[in-house]
This record gives structure tokens, sequence and C-alpha cells, in this order.
């Protein structure tokens, strides 16, 4: 199929090469973090007011009384009947928040879809995780998001929030397991974007993702 089938010896040569690159690469995204972390602050000026169910809530009242607040936002428009797929494979790759919880961040979905709508979808999905809609307020663009999926992180400052990172696309991926664990395998994520050996089978990106329930047997 792709690379040549070789003895204990030579696997562990290889193993050692392809190693030292990976830690290599780790140190490097070890720095990039540094320097994440040492971003500039936007203050969020405007208040924004969600739709929690049982009440409206603001941004401040996300945070949970924790310092940081971790946000993703899922595609979930009005008239949209179900989730994005590919935001709820994101979803599904979700930490139990408690460990989040434990180094003082919160987490919480944002949509534009009504609030009855994405509880009603995240029971069906088995989720237990904060869900709020933002309706036709200014959010997600403010926030970067045209349109499309993304992830902000804020700090708190007093009454003050902070916005501190942004990413889409994907850089959302880092946050995910699933995408990890592939990287790791011989077929890799198997789309026609990667760099693989001959044989290995690919489809286009995005397409294969789906809802948890419905992939093939």
């Amino acid at each position: 199929m792709h690379s040549t089938v070789v003895t204990p010896e030579q696997w562990q040569e290889a193993h050692e090469r392809l190693l030292a690159k990976e830690k290599a690469a780790m140190r490097a995204a070890d720095e990039l973090a540094a320097e994440r972390r040492r971003m500039p602050m936007q203050r969020v000026e405007r208040e924004y007011v969600f739709d929690a169910g049982d009440r409206q809530v603001s941004l401040l009242d996300l945070f949970e009384g924790r310092p940081q607040l971790a946000v993703y936002h899922f595609m979930f428009e009005p008239g949209d009947e179900e989730g994005c797929g590919g935001c709820s494979m994101f979803v599904d790759q979700l930490t139990h928040l408690a460990h989040l919880n434990a180094r003082d961040v919160s987490f919480a979905l944002v949509s534009r879809a009504p609030i009855a709508r994405l509880h009603a979808y995240r029971d069906w999905m088995g989720w237990d995780v904060p869900w709020v809609s933002c309706g036709d307020s200014t959010f997600n663009p403010d926030m970067g998001v045209r349109g499309g999926f993304g992830f902000n992180v804020f700090l708190r400052d007093g009454d003050d929030v902070l916005r501190t990172y942004f990413t889409s696309g994907r850089g959302v991926e880092a946050i995910g397991s699933v995408w990890s664990i592939l990287d790791r395998t011989p077929f890799g994520r198997q789309e026609t974007w990667e760099d693989s050996p001959a044989g290995v089978p690919q489809s286009d990106p995005y397409v294969w993702w789906d809802l948890h329930d419905r992939y093939p047997a």
C-alpha cells in the first residue's frame, strides 16, 4: 500500500528520526503558546444579551464566576432544522468541563437559532454543556464569526471583559482529539489535501463529517 515493511531495528531507527521532528514541532508549539499568552487584549465595549432558556444572561454571566471563558460559535441558524455536522463532531470531542473548570475556565456554546431548538438538539445529542442563543445580535460578527464557526477566549477584569484569542477554520482542529488521533494513523484523515502515500483512500474534506449516530455501520 505505501511504506515498506522493515525489521524491528530499522523501524526503531525510523521512529527515532520521526520522534526528533515531533519533539521539535512540540517545542515550536510551546513557543507559540507562550506568545499566545502574551497577546494584547481587546476590551469588549458592547453589552450583549443571550437567551439561556430560563433567563436572559450577559457575556459576563457566562463566566460563571470564573476569570476565563472559552466560547465556541456553533453553526446553527434560525432556519436550520438541526446543527452543523462538523460543529457537532467538535462538541462530541469536548473534555468533561470539570477539567476546564478546575483551571478557572468556563465554556459555552453560542448560536443564532432559538434557544428551544438548541436545547432540544443538545438533549438529542446527549450533551451536557452550556448553550445560549445570541439571536440576531451582532455578537458573532463582532467576535470575528461571519456565517461560519469560530472559537473565542475572554478574560474577566472585574466587570470588564477582555477578548484574548480567536481562531476559526482549521485553527479549531487543535482543540479536538479526533483530528489529532487521525493524524497519527497510517491513513491520516483520508482527505484529498493531505500528502499521503499512494493507495491511501481519500475523499473531499468536511463532507465525511456527520452526526455521531449517522455514520455507516
